[in-house]
């Protein structure tokens, strides 16, 4: 889960000054954006617009799928685990991977049944094949150093448990996790897929029963279809 974190805007009642702010802000997103599809072109990855094309929103198998705010997305960017080795468990967590992606697309996910007590959320990160190939590498290795979790600003992972690798992708793991929240235990599933340069990494929590927290696999081979 992202951290909760307090984000206090300052709000300007001169619109001269608003417009001022505003086309800075747009250059620079600019900017980001050619630099991205330059680095997509250079590594052989999915370019942000693609990406962005590729990604799920509105209702499908079951979820809303939902385009998260920016900087609530931006909030778990830089989670640092208290263990080197634990890493790629806690930016997995944050809603990175822990080898930078040339993009990334965020949603939350929500039931679009009222008897399904399933939330969650899914991110598509584009890296080279490379790199996606070594993120997998990467969390294989974490899962088998972090048995007993680890610390990221503030908040406490624990009883990290391997499960069986899911039939989906190119290639992919699944791993269950506890989130200490306010002396409380949130059991958190993730499911992380390889499609070529494409982690498609979701998690799901289920405060009625914890151990159905996965999101479905039907729900998530509909957003690898769209990879295709």
């Amino acid at each position: 889960m992202l951290p909760a974190l307090l984000v206090i805007s300052a709000c300007s009642g001169d619109s001269g000054e608003d417009d001022k702010k505003a086309a800075p802000s747009a250059k620079v997103t600019s900017s980001a954006e050619a630099k991205a599809d330059a680095e997509a072109k250079r590594v052989g990855a999915m370019n942000p617009t693609d990406l962005k094309k590729a990604t799920l929103s509105g209702t499908s198998k079951g979820f809303e799928f939902k385009q998260v705010a920016k900087a609530d997305s931006e909030a778990g960017r830089d989670m640092k685990a208290d263990k080197a080795e634990c890493q790629p468990l806690a930016s997995l967590a944050g809603g990175y991977t822990d080898i930078e992606a040339v993009s990334v697309e965020h949603r939350s996910l929500e039931p679009s049944e009222a008897t399904d007590a399933t939330i969650g959320s899914m991110w598509l990160a584009s890296h080279s094949e490379k790199n996606a190939e070594l993120v997998m590498s990467n969390l294989r290795t974490s899962l088998k150093k972090c048995p007993d979790g680890f610390k990221t600003l503030g908040l406490t992972y624990k009883s990290v448990q391997q499960l069986k690798d899911p039939a989906l992708g190119d290639d992919a793991v699944g791993y269950r996790i506890a989130n200490v929240v306010a002396k409380q235990s949130v059991t958190m599933t993730y499911t992380v897929v390889r499609k070529d340069g494409v982690i498609a990494a979701f998690y799901g929590v289920n405060m009625l029963t914890p151990k159905n927290s996965a999101i479905p696999e039907t729900t998530i081979k509909a957003q690898l279809e769209q990879l295709e």
